[in-house]
């Protein structure tokens, strides 16, 4: 009746966790729709051309500026979190018996006056 029960752990294991979200892609992706959307409905309630297509212009060029500034704050939280995951060397992240600093050392066995 009471056979091998699976482990928590196996448990853990064998379930499919998703991968990661693009967070930064999914708003340049919704940042380029809106670049196309923004025009057509312009052009729809009657603007000109020429005001869609610079309407479309400006769009597209503060969404290749949000997207330069997500990639950049990507990396440096990427770079932040392997910071943190890499071992510490002492308390100060000194190494070595010379870095210790402080206290009064006086030589041998004469007194401080």
């Amino acid at each position: 009746m009471s056979g091998p029960r699976p482990s928590s752990e196996a448990n853990r294991v064998n379930r499919v966790t998703p991968p990661p979200r693009d967070t930064a892609g999914d708003v340049v992706r919704w940042a380029a729709f809106s670049c196309l959307l923004v025009p057509v409905v312009l052009l729809v309630y009657g603007t000109s051309p020429g005001g869609a297509a610079g309407t479309a212009l400006g769009l597209a060029a503060v969404t290749g500026a949000c997207r330069v500034l997500l990639r950049q704050s990507e990396r440096g939280a990427a770079r932040m979190a392997a910071e943190d995951r890499a071992p510490h060397r002492g308390r100060h992240h000194r190494t070595g018996t010379g870095s210790h600093r402080g206290g009064r050392h006086t030589g041998g066995d004469t007194p401080v006056s």
